[in-house]
């Protein structure tokens, strides 16, 4: 395999090098430059997507916090009692665990 490679290689650079004499339209560059901004914003909408939610969730949990050293437990303030069976929280609550969903 690496024989075949040489090889190939050292055809490749023995060979001439002439023009195309092909024509690039236009509208290549217009697709080229579509490509890469797609390329490049699909990069940071991953990385916002990745590293931004957990950074949103850690400033939600010491907001929660600090309000919670303010004016209590939040189930104090909401009249919810805590179980400690495991149990899902009733039906109507906001079910703090991960974001802001209410248990249905």
């Amino acid at each position: 395999m690496r024989k075949v490679a040489v090889s190939l290689a050292l055809l490749a650079a023995v060979l001439p090098i002439t023009a195309a004499h092909a024509y690039i339209g236009p509208g290549a560059d217009a697709g080229t430059i579509a490509v890469v901004l797609g390329i490049l914003s699909s990069i940071f909408l991953a990385f916002v997507g990745i590293v931004w939610y957990p950074i949103k969730r850690l400033f939600r949990r010491r907001k929660v916090g600090a309000q919670s050293a303010v004016t209590g437990p939040p189930e104090a303030a909401a009249g919810v009692t805590r179980t400690d069976s495991g149990s899902a929280p009733p039906a109507g609550t906001i079910d703090n665990d991960d974001d802001e969903r209410v248990t249905q």
